[in-house]
């Protein structure tokens, strides 16, 4: 197993976003990406969801609003103990220089530092999580 710490910087190559800050959560059960705007709307007559990541304040954001056909709704019990209705989104990152598969529920993090967590699901079996360390995955990137 890897060794993470409390945060570290993600890529979301589908999204075009690269070192995206991101929680390490062993408390949390799942995944959370930071979106807006969030809505499903007929495309080609499919189902699609549309959605906007980060928010206009991050210097990543780029506005763009991006669409999927592939999402799935939950019930998720949210950090204040309330259950709220959120999309999945199945995606892919890369952290220590690996592609894994991942699912994020989609949410409003605008009022938390970090646009991403990763919660037990993701974490479980593949990193010891070291509460002392950051950004493990970024100080080991290759430099160009």
């Amino acid at each position: 197993m890897k060794t993470i710490g409390r945060k570290d910087k993600i890529d979301l190559p589908e999204f075009q976003l690269f070192e995206i800050d991101a929680k390490i959560d062993t408390g949390a059960y799942g995944n959370a990406l930071h979106c807006h705007h969030t809505k499903i709307e007929k495309r080609n007559g499919v189902d699609t969801l549309s959605f906007q990541i980060l928010d206009p304040d991050h210097p990543d954001y780029e506005g763009q609003v991006f669409y999927t056909s592939k999402f799935s709704e939950k019930s998720v019990k949210s950090s204040n103990g309330e259950l709220e209705h959120r999309f999945l989104i199945k995606t892919e990152i890369v952290l220590f220089g690996e592609t894994t598969e991942i699912e994020f529920s989609l949410t409003d993090r605008s009022n938390m530092r970090n646009p991403i967590l990763l919660g037990r699901t993701f974490l479980s079996g593949n990193y010891l999580v070291d509460v002392q360390l950051k950004n493990l995955s970024f100080k080991k990137k290759p430099i160009s």
